[in-house]
């Protein structure tokens, strides 16, 4: 048996830099006593709220192109969507402030690259209620590859177009 995704497993432990810095405890951050009565039993399952907690998903299909964002630790008004230069960019500061522990900043910037056949002026955010940021572009509209070549349709006439000339000509 390998040690080494076990070992690459503490690695992706939350850290004091990660975003949910300042939130608060969880429960297995403390010691368990079971833990120590068996000391080789693994709980992979633990680490599963931290695994879902400020990761952005990034999608790119024939519907468009979506980002979902975890930003629950900043109000709404905290929050800046713009694209520059056919990057999205997602800035969150809040400033300074004090909490039990002493005082609290946070700022983050997320820069996401617009794909070529999306539509960057139809980009749309939304803030859910939970603190998810989605921002979504839909595809451009297929376009005709061949210049300006359009279908002409051809529309049928019951009289005979020489005729016609002959007796214009005759006046």
């Amino acid at each position: 048996m390998a040690l080494l995704p076990y070992l690459l497993e503490e690695l992706n432990r939350p850290t004091i830099y990660d975003q949910n810095f300042g939130l608060g405890l969880f429960n297995d951050d403390f010691p368990s006593a079971v833990g120590s009565l068996r000391p080789y039993y693994l709980r992979p399952w633990r680490l599963f709220p931290h695994d879902e907690s400020g990761i952005s998903s990034v999608q790119h299909d024939k519907d468009g192109f979506k980002v979902n964002l975890d930003v629950q630790q900043f109000k709404p008004e905290e929050v800046n969507v713009k694209i520059a230069d056919n990057y999205v960019i997602v800035n969150a500061k809040h400033e300074e402030r004090s909490d039990e522990h002493g005082f609290i900043s946070r700022e983050f910037t997320r820069r996401y690259l617009l794909p070529k056949d999306v539509n960057a002026e139809a980009l749309t955010s939304s803030l859910s209620s939970d603190g998810v940021l989605s921002i979504q572009a839909p595809p451009k509209a297929i376009t005709n590859d061949k210049g300006n070549e359009r279908q002409i349709p051809v529309t049928k006439t019951n009289a005979p177009a020489i005729k016609q000339q002959q007796q214009q000509q005759k006046k």
